[in-house]
């Protein structure tokens, strides 16, 4: 697989980011366009500095595909990551147009905040938990659209992760024991997904070592306030008809949205 010219990797990136602005991502790969999985890393970037030259602002960082089975359906052999922006953070109780959206698709989710940055050289499970400020229940909102060919990950990639959004809901403050917890996405009151006995912090804090480590290759280090999407336990589910989306933990508590 070639790598890109300079010229195709900005042609990519400006068509990437246009047809998210038009809500019809992935438009570009329906041209089946092959690229590497590195290739479509740089496209993330370079679809991320445009979004900040235009004002637009960096809160995070999400990481994806953290299962094996979800792993091996997009041709990796480790996570995946993307960025939150500011403009696409949600607070509890939002409600939504699905027409913003192509085929609307959500996460049940954990995320945390940091109360410093993080250094890569230090980095360890211990000092991850040490950094941790606060934990939040979340819906994690995606674009679930592949047009190229499967394995999908280097669209995946290029598309920041099919990453559309984030509903936060409530702060919890670090728990100081484990906790356990269940995780359930509800749709219109009907449980669509459920995860039960997940311990804090071993099955939540796992894989932000590995994105601390990834970042750091790219001079990129995580901040203080930074906002970390930790891993979902499934694969988005599309919404299709439904309306009223919630995510419900027991130890961490509830958000929901509603999408008309």
């Amino acid at each position: 697989m070639s790598k890109l010219s300079s010229k195709e990797l900005d042609l990519y990136s400006n068509k990437i980011l246009e047809d998210y602005d038009a809500k019809k991502p992935s438009q570009l790969f329906k041209d089946k366009v092959v690229i590497s999985n590195e290739n479509a890393l740089l496209i993330q970037s370079k679809v991320a500095d445009l979004r900040l030259k235009r004002g637009e602002e960096i809160i995070g960082y999400k990481i994806g595909c953290v299962s094996n089975d979800t792993q091996k359906k997009m041709g990796f052999t480790h996570p995946a990551s993307g960025f939150l922006w500011n403009s696409e953070l949600h607070q509890n109780g939002v409600e939504l147009n699905k027409k913003d959206y192509s085929n609307p698709a959500m996460e049940a989710e954990f995320g945390v905040i940091l109360n410093r940055d993080i250094n890569p050289d230090l980095v360890s499970f211990d000092y991850i938990l040490e950094s941790v400020q606060s934990i939040y229940p979340l819906i994690e909102i995606h674009n679930l659209v592949f047009n190229g060919d499967a394995p999908n990950g280097a669209e995946l990639l290029a598309n920041n992760a099919i990453h559309a959004g984030v509903i936060l809901g409530q702060e919890n403050k670090v728990p100081n024991n484990t906790e356990i917890t269940d995780l359930k996405l509800v749709y219109d009151n009907e449980v669509v997904d459920k995860w039960i006995d997940k311990k804090w912090p071993f099955d939540m804090l796992g894989e932000i070592e590995w994105l601390v480590k990834d970042k750091a290759k790219t001079n990129n280090i995580l901040k203080k306030n930074d906002l970390i999407l930790i891993g979902a336990y499934g694969f988005p589910v599309p919404i299709y008809e439904k309306k009223l989306i919630e995510v419900t933990s027991s130890a961490f508590g509830d958000v929901t949205s509603t999408f008309i």
